[in-house]
C-alpha cells in the first residue's frame, strides 16, 4: 500500500528566506511523511530541477489557484508579500492586492482544500511604536504602531491579514500560528533595498563589504545600542517546527533573545571577513544617528516549539561567508 505523504505548500519560495525555507524543510522533515510543494510568482525551472514540485502564482489573482493540488494538504506557509523594503517609489495599492487580497485568496484554497494549518509571517512594525521605548519585546504585547509614513498602508495590510487568519481559525478551525518578524538576515547577492521608495545600500552589507577589503568601518551612535540579531536559518527553524508542533494555535517572536550591540557587531565582521594582514579600523562617530535597540522575547517558542537558536553571532557571520562563498540560489536570482 502506497503511503500518502503530507504536502506542504510554501507560498513565497522564490524570495530569499522562502528559498532557504524550502531547503531547509527538505533536510529537517521526514521525507516519507511529508512532501514539499514549493510557490512563487516568478517563473523558474530551479526547483523542479531539483525534483521539488513548483507553481508559479500570483496570489491576488484567485484563478490562478486552480493550478494548485487539491488533495493531501497539511500545512500553508505564507510568506508571500509585498514590503517596503522592495518598493520602488510609493504604490500602495501593491500592499491591498498582494497582502490583503493575496491572503483572503490562500485563506479560500486552505478552506476549500480543508488545510489543517497556516503559517504566516507578520512584521515587527506592529509593534513598531514601542521599539527604542520598550527594550525587552514580549510576544504576547498588543498592536501599537504608526498610522503615518509610507510603513502605514502596510503594517495595516499586514494586521488584516492577521485577522482574517484569526477568523478563519475560529470559523473553520484552521490552525494558525502567526511570527513577528524583525529584519532577517540572510546572504543574498542583491546588497540594496528601498527606504521611503529610494534605493540604498544595506548597512550591514556595507560594513561587512568595508571590512572584506581592511576599509575603515564607522560606528554610527552609541557603540552599546543593541538589538537581536536573527539568523534566517533560525529563523527556518521556527516556522519548521510550526508544521509538527501539536496545538492549535501560536503567536511567537523571531529571534534569539540575545541583543548583540553596534560595537559586537562590528567587531565581528572584522573578526570574520577582514584579512589577517590587513584588517579593518573602527572610526567613532558618535554624533551620526542610533541604532535601533530591542531584544525579543522567545520564551514561548522555546516552551511550546522546542525552539532553540542555533547560530550565535559569529556564527551566523562564518555561515554567512559560506553562503556567499557558494552562491547556492545564483540559477534562481
Amino acid at each position: 500500500m502506497i503511503k500518502i505523504k503530507k504536502k506542504i505548500i510554501i507560498f513565497g519560495a522564490t524570495g530569499n528566506t522562502g528559498a532557504y525555507l524550502v531547503d531547509y524543510c527538505l533536510e529537517n522533515l521526514d521525507q516519507t511523511q511529508y512532501e514539499i510543494i514549493a510557490v512563487g510568482r516568478r517563473k523558474t525551472d530551479y526547483f523542479t530541477k531539483r525534483g521539488i514540485a513548483y507553481y508559479s502564482v500570483d496570489i491576488s489573482k484567485i484563478n490562478q489557484f486552480e493550478k494548485l493540488p487539491t488533495e493531501g494538504i497539511f500545512a500553508i506557509l505564507l510568506l508571500a508579500g509585498i514590503l517596503p523594503a522592495n518598493m520602488e517609489g510609493y504604490h500602495p495599492m501593491e500592499y491591498i492586492n498582494c497582502n490583503i487580497i493575496g491572503a483572503f485568496n490562500v485563506l479560500e484554497y486552505c478552506r476549500k482544500t480543508n488545510v489543517d494549518r497556516v503559517i504566516y509571517t507578520q512584521t515587527i512594525r506592529d509593534i513598531g511604536e514601542n521599539i527604542g521605548k520598550i527594550q525587552h519585546l514580549k510576544h504576547d504585547m498588543i498592536r501599537n504602531f504608526s498610522y503615518t509614513g509610507d510603513h502605514a498602508i502596510y503594517v495595516i495590510t499586514k494586521n488584516t491579514a492577521v485577522d482574517l487568519i484569526e477568523h478563519y481559525h475560529q470559523e473553520y478551525g484552521i490552525k494558525r500560528f502567526i511570527f513577528r518578524l524583525p529584519t532577517i538576515y540572510s546572504y543574498s547577492p542583491n546588497e540594496y533595498y528601498y527606504v521611503d521608495g529610494i534605493k540604498n545600500k544595506m548597512a550591514f552589507r556595507h560594513m561587512i563589504d568595508q571590512a572584506i577589503t581592511g576599509k575603515s568601518i564607522e560606528m554610527w551612535g552609541d557603540p552599546n545600542k543593541a538589538h537581536d540579531v536573527v539568523y534566517v536559518k533560525d529563523f527556518c527553524q521556527m516556522l519548521c517546527k510550526a508544521i509538527t508542533v501539536d496545538q492549535d494555535r501560536g503567536f511567537y517572536n523571531v529571534g534569539t533573545g540575545i541583543p548583540i550591540s553596534l560595537k559586537e557587531q562590528i567587531e565581528g565582521m572584522i573578526e570574520v571577513f577582514s584579512p589577517d594582514n590587513h584588517s579593518s579600523k573602527i572610526t567613532l562617530c558618535p554624533d551620526k544617528p542610533n541604532s535601533r535597540s530591542y531584544s525579543m522575547d522567545i520564551s514561548n517558542a522555546v516552551e511550546e516549539l522546542g525552539y532553540a537558536p542555533k547560530y550565535d553571532y559569529i556564527g551566523y557571520l562564518r555561515d554567512f561567508k559560506s553562503e556567499m562563498e557558494i552562491n547556492r540560489y545564483k540559477d534562481l536570482r
